[in-house]
């Protein structure tokens, strides 16, 4: 039993069925059960996990998250907070756009090249590597509530 103020810890079952859920911090929906599928058992986004899932090279990936080769390749670059908290803005785009992009490569291909025309016609992926990601978010929460893109 938790204690009056406390969540409890979620085991792996519960967190693989949960789907979308609000961020009482943000207010953005998120999906955690897909960046969880990421995470090492320390709650590290494991970047290597990402680049192989989606058949890229570091290199690869590193241009898609917006971020510096030498900052995948090395160790205590990856855990560092930019590098994660960049990653897991991706990885919660793509988790959003999953289902009806057809699929993790669609999705990928969505985040990558779509312009939002609410958005300046900028991509997510432009998006996210000037540091907006919260406006991805933001359009992607008023596409799910029934909003026109």
């Amino acid at each position: 039993m938790a204690k009056s103020g406390t969540v409890p810890r979620k085991t792996h079952a519960a967190r693989a069925t949960t789907r979308t859920v609000r961020d009482n911090r943000t207010g953005h929906f998120v999906t955690t059960a897909y960046v969880h599928r990421f995470m090492d058992k320390g709650g590290i986004v494991d970047v290597e996990r990402v680049a192989n899932a989606f058949h890229m090279s570091k290199g690869q990936f590193a241009e898609t998250a917006g971020l510096g080769t030498a900052t995948v390749s090395k160790a205590d670059r990856r855990t560092a907070p930019r590098t994660q908290t960049r990653v897991t803005e991706m990885l919660e785009i793509i988790s959003r756009v999953h289902d009806w992009a057809g699929g993790e490569s669609q999705a990928m291909a969505w985040y990558r090249s779509q312009p939002i025309p609410a958005l300046d016609g900028r991509t997510p992926e432009a998006l996210v590597k000037s540091g907006r990601a919260a406006a991805v978010r933001d359009y992607l929460d008023h596409l799910a509530l029934g909003g026109f893109a």
